[in-house]
């Protein structure tokens, strides 16, 4: 069965309209305040930060974490795959 992941917190559903369907914990606006977004890239082995480079095995791990080089700044954004 394929997985689609949130881009924004890396958590897996099992068709689009689900992951679209729910509000995102992670949201860049904040707790409740928008829904998943699609992660448009390949399941990998490993993701990379767009940002700063960082690597992690899961999305969940990778977006988990505040990026010290975020557009918005050292500690106002997560970590974002790179496509």
């Amino acid at each position: 069965m394929a997985k689609f992941y949130c881009k924004f917190c890396g958590n897996a559903f099992s068709s689009v309209q689900s992951l679209t369907g729910n509000t995102c914990p992670r949201h860049p606006d904040g707790v409740g305040k928008g829904r998943h977004a699609l992660y448009e890239g390949d399941e990998a082995p490993e993701y990379t930060c767009k940002y700063c480079g960082k690597r992690a095995s899961t999305i969940a791990s990778l977006t988990s974490q505040t990026c010290p080089r975020h557009p918005d700044g050292n500690g106002k954004g997560r970590h974002s795959p790179a496509l």
